[in-house]
């Protein structure tokens, strides 16, 4: 008997270093920026907050590669937008430094968290197969 397997590992399997995985840790990272854009509106101002599950995502879907990209898109981009003066690049305060610090740490937490969640997946897919 054959297994079937998920549609959801096809289009997980994109290749790390290609441009689909840049491509898409971008539209991710676009995604929540408006995201953090809306938490904002609602007296949310928790400057990294919709980053931290970017990071995880492109990590996800694309490997490690994508989720640095993501974290390292993600820095300047809180920088510019929504640490104040808001839209410039400002002199960062040492509680905007202790932010940026937590962030990369927590980022790389992630990309390796990611890593190894799409690691289990793929070898999972593979061993129904």
């Amino acid at each position: 008997m054959k297994m079937s397997v998920s549609p959801f590992n096809n289009w997980l399997m994109i290749a790390p270093w290609s441009w689909r995985g840049f491509a898409g840790s971008l539209l991710i990272v676009v995604a929540s920026s408006v995201l953090q854009l809306i938490l904002l509106a609602f007296d949310a101002p928790m400057d990294f907050a919709a980053f931290f599950p970017a990071v995880f995502a492109a990590g996800f879907i694309a490997g490690k590669p994508a989720g640095v990209f993501a974290a390292i898109l993600a820095i300047p981009l809180v920088w510019w937008m929504f640490l104040p003066p808001a839209f410039e690049f400002g002199p960062l305060t040492p509680g905007a430094h202790d932010e940026i610090k937590f962030f990369f740490l927590g980022s790389i937490l992630l990309v390796y968290l990611s890593d190894l969640c799409r690691e289990i997946v793929t070898l999972n897919a593979t061993q129904k197969r």
